[in-house]
C-alpha cells in the first residue's frame, strides 16, 4: 500500500462514508501471563453507540503514522499458507468474517500465545467492507465497482491508574484514590491491516504492520504473531546508511560532504512529495548522490559491493535518513546547526590547531539565555 491508498481507507473510515462498514467486532482481554480471560464476538450494530464510537477510533489510529516509520507493509512467507501459520489463519478469519467460532478462537489465540507486550492488553478486530468506486479517464463511474473486506487489529496495553489525592466529601478528609479497574487504553500499541489494499486491488500475500513507537516496533507482533521478517526500524536505515557512508568514503568524508549528502537528500524528498510512493535510496542513487558530493570516483566504484555487504539487497527510505539539523561533537563540546545555517560552518586549521569555525552574520548572541555579543577587536584572517 502507499500513501494515497492509505489516506482512501482512512478518508472513508466512519459512517458518515456511505462507503465503509464495520460489521463485526471481536474483543478479547489478555492478562500479563498469556491468559484469555474473557471474549466479546458482535455484530457492529448490536454495540451501544458510546462504545462502537471507541472501537471505531481505536481501529482506525491501527491505520495512523507515518508509512515506513508507524506502517509498514510485509510479505508473507511460504510457510505462512499452510495450516497454522499466519495468512492462513488470517484469511480463514475474512472468509467467515468472525461467524466461525473455531476460526475466531485460533486468531485470538494465535496473538495471545505470541504477543509479548509486557502487560496486559486488550485485542480489538474488526472485519470491513470499503466499497471501491472505479472511474475511468474522463472521471465517470464505471460498473466494475467492488468490496474490499478487510480486518483491522489493534492491540491496546491496559492497566490500573493511581488518580493521586482527592476531596472526601462524606468523610470530610483528603483521601488517597484507589483505582483498581483495568482500564484499556484507546490508543493500541501494536496492531495490522489485512489484506492490503495495493494498486486498488484486494491482495491477500501482505499484511500492514503498526506499531506507535517506531523506534522500538514490537518483533513479537511481526515475526511471532504475523510469520513476517522484520525490517529495520528508521533508526536502523539510519545507522546502516551512515555505515555505508563512512565505509565508501573513508578520509573523504568531512562536514562539506555530509552536509551537502543531506542537502541532496532533502531535495530528493521535497521533489518528491506529491508521488504516491515514499522515495528511496539505493546503490545507483547513493552514487550519483556522492558524486554531487564530491567524493572520487575511486571511492564512488566501491558503492555496490560495500551497499550490498552493509544493507543487502533492500532500499533505504530516503526519510528515514534526512536530519532537521546538524549535529557536531567533539569531547565535552556538542553544537547544533539548523539546516538554514550550515554553510556557516567549516572546519579549519588556524595557526596550526584544528578548529570548527562558524561565521556570525550577527555579532548578537544568547549564552545561557542572556544576551550578549561577539566583541571583534581586529581582523584575524586565517
Amino acid at each position: 500500500m502507499n500513501k494515497k491508498e492509505i489516506n482512501e481507507i482512512k478518508k472513508n473510515f466512519n459512517k458518515d462514508s456511505g462507503l465503509f462498514t464495520i460489521n463485526r467486532v471481536v474483543m478479547a482481554f489478555v492478562d500479563g501471563e498469556n491468559n484469555i480471560r474473557c471474549t466479546v464476538n458482535k455484530g457492529f450494530h448490536e454495540l451501544e453507540p458510546d462504545k462502537a464510537e471507541v472501537i471505531t477510533e481505536t481501529l482506525k489510529k491501527s491505520l495512523s503514522g507515518t508509512l515506513g516509520k508507524n506502517l509498514n507493509e510485509y510479505p508473507f512467507p511460504n510457510e505462512s499458507y499452510e495450516e497454522g501459520g499466519a495468512q492462513h489463519i488470517l484469511y480463514d478469519a475474512i472468509k467467515t468474517k468472525f461467524a466461525d467460532e473455531e476460526i475466531t478462537t485460533a486468531f485470538l489465540n494465535r496473538i495471545a500465545s505470541n504477543y509479548a507486550p509486557g502487560t496486559a492488553y486488550a485485542i480489538i478486530a474488526g472485519i470491513c467492507t470499503y466499497t471501491v468506486i472505479r472511474r475511468a479517464k474522463d472521471d465517470t463511474k464505471t460498473d466494475d465497482d467492488f468490496e474490499h473486506t478487510f480486518m483491522v487489529t489493534a492491540c491496546c496495553p491496559s492497566q490500573t491508574g493511581d488518580d493521586g489525592l482527592y476531596y472526601d466529601s462524606e468523610q470530610v478528609n483528603i483521601s488517597k484514590k484507589l483505582n483498581n479497574e483495568m482500564i484499556i487504553s484507546k490508543a493500541p500499541q501494536d496492531g495490522f491491516f489485512y489484506p492490503v489494499f495495493s494498486d486498488r486491488q484486494t491482495d491477500i500475500n501482505y499484511v500492514m504492520y503498526y506499531t506507535k513507537s517506531p523506534k522500538k516496533p514490537n518483533l513479537s507482533m511481526v515475526e511471532d504473531v504475523l510469520d513476517c521478517t522484520f525490517q529495520y526500524t528508521a533508526d536502523g536505515e539510519k545507522e546502516r546508511f551512515h555505515a555505508v557512508l563512512t565505509a565508501v568514503c573513508g578520509e573523504e568524508l568531512d562536514y562539506t560532504v555530509i552536509s551537502t549528502v543531506n542537502e541532496i537528500i532533502e531535495d530528493v524528498i521535497a521533489q518528491n512529495k506529491n508521488e504516491t510512493e515514499p522515495p528511496v535510496v539505493d546503490a545507483p542513487r547513493l552514487k550519483s548522490i556522492l558524486s554531487e558530493a564530491g567524493i572520487s570516483e575511486e571511492r564512488i566504484k566501491a558503492i555496490d559491493e560495500t551497499y550490498e555487504q552493509i544493507v543487502g539487497e533492500g532500499q533505504l527510505r530516503a526519510s528515514n535518513l534526512v536530519e532537521t539539523k546538524m549535529t557536531l561533537a567533539a569531547s565535552a563540546i556538542t553544537v547544533n546547526v539548523g539546516k538554514d545555517a550550515t554553510d556557516k560552518v567549516r572546519t579549519s586549521v588556524i595557526g596550526g590547531r584544528k578548529c570548527l569555525v562558524i561565521d556570525l552574520d550577527d555579532p548578537n548572541l544568547t549564552i545561557n539565555g542572556i544576551d550578549t555579543t561577539v566583541d571583534i577587536k581586529g581582523d584575524n584572517d586565517e
